[in-house]
């Protein structure tokens, strides 16, 4: 195995651009929903509309080109090609920073906070608030390679990036992340101790505790709530890729309409966007992260993930806490996340909560949505651990 670093460069073909059109075009549409809202899935008239945006007015050399604006690297980890960002800070002291998107996310979510969280005095912060960014693609996503046999667990991917912060030679470091980001992060909290300065959720998985079931508060009763309506109403995406993930991803990765309608959605049910996910993101916006999905292929390595660790993550979203995190812990909870423990639950599973936050705005795709609020929230919680 190597551990050279690679420079690494985004260069579509124009002919994959091309048949992404040709295959928009030639969609074969199902007849138009019985309700009029979102309740069955996206709907048909959005459906058209955006896939016909996507044919012929979307401009993915814009995206190619902004992402190549930034330090792109490769590097074998595990006998696995690893994607990541990497642009170091100017300033002095800066903190290493490593930053993990999850399922329907990528990188794209973090190029509004990459520029703010590296040099904060262009962005009217203060130097001492600079980090060296870290952000990879998880394995199976982007521009990293499909693991091509079982075994990539959240704690395999945990140890590949405190692997990849060592090789970049950072010896004390931060992690943060959302979705599969805050597992990923919580686990290199426990993996690397010694070398981990602090780690930031959004949200932190925890379960509800039981003992508190007598003296429940308004936001505890509302997140119980939230719970079950996620597992009855919001989680057939996620059964499906725990369970058969290659089946679904035929469809994912042969047609760009289903793919966009399978990852469009959960912009629409996860974001703070008041009834249409076009109102916390623009259509490119949107349509760079599907990109990220439909260029490289990885609708059914993507999904995987869940097949290797759904069980894992919903044990510490529902079961005891008992896989507890030692490190120095910050905690910031979006009024529209899908997990949103109390202080009180989430100390059960993180004893060392360093920062505790609920912004009033903000979804499931904090720094996608709301990057001001993301940005200030990391500031908040690393300014009490450099």
């Amino acid at each position: 195995m190597s551990d050279d670093l690679t420079a690494f460069r985004i260069e579509i073909p124009e002919a994959q651009l091309s048949d992404l059109r040709v295959r928009l075009e030639r969609t074969r549409w199902p007849e138009g929903e019985t309700v009029e809202d979102w309740s069955q899935g996206i709907p048909l008239a959005y459906m058209r509309e955006l896939c016909g945006y996507w044919a012929e007015g979307y401009d993915w050399r814009a995206t190619e080109a902004r992402l190549n604006a930034l330090p792109q690297l490769r590097t074998e980890i595990d006998g696995l090609g690893i994607h990541f960002i990497h642009v170091r800070s100017a300033h002095p002291g800066a903190l290493p920073l490593v930053i993990t998107h999850g399922w329907p996310g990528s990188i794209v979510e973090f190029l509004k906070v990459i520029g703010p969280l590296t040099d904060p005095t262009a962005h009217g912060g203060d130097a001492a608030d600079a980090f060296h960014v870290v952000c990879p693609s998880l394995p199976g996503y982007g521009f990293s390679d499909r693991p091509a046999e079982p075994g990539w667990t959240v704690e395999r991917i945990a140890n590949a990036w405190i692997r990849l912060m060592a090789r970049l030679g950072y010896e004390r470091y931060g992690a943060q992340g959302g979705d599969w980001g805050t597992s990923i992060s919580a686990s290199i909290g426990q993996q690397d101790a010694d070398h981990v300065a602090g780690i930031h959720l959004t949200p932190p998985l925890a379960p509800p505790d039981p003992a508190t079931f007598d003296d429940l508060t308004d936001r505890e009763r509302a997140a119980l709530a939230s719970l079950e309506h996620s597992r009855e109403w919001d989680s057939g995406y996620s059964q499906e890729h725990a369970t058969r993930p290659q089946t679904v991803g035929y469809g994912l990765v042969d047609s760009p309409a289903a793919l966009c309608a399978w990852i469009v959605e959960k912009f629409w049910a996860w974001t703070d966007c008041d009834g249409h996910p076009e109102n916390v993101l623009t259509r490119d916006e949107l349509l760079d992260n599907l990109m990220l999905y439909w260029l490289p292929g990885t609708g059914a390595s993507s999904a995987r993930l869940y097949w290797e660790s759904l069980r894992q993550v919903n044990e510490w979203i529902a079961g005891p806490a008992r896989d507890t995190v030692a490190v120095p812990t910050g905690c910031s909870i979006f009024p529209k996340e899908l997990q949103r423990p109390s202080r009180r639950w989430a100390e059960k599973r993180f004893p060392d909560i360093r920062y505790w936050n609920e912004p009033d705005r903000g979804g499931h795709f904090a720094a996608f949505e709301q990057p001001e609020l993301f940005v200030d929230e990391v500031r908040s919680f690393f300014r009490l651990v450099r």
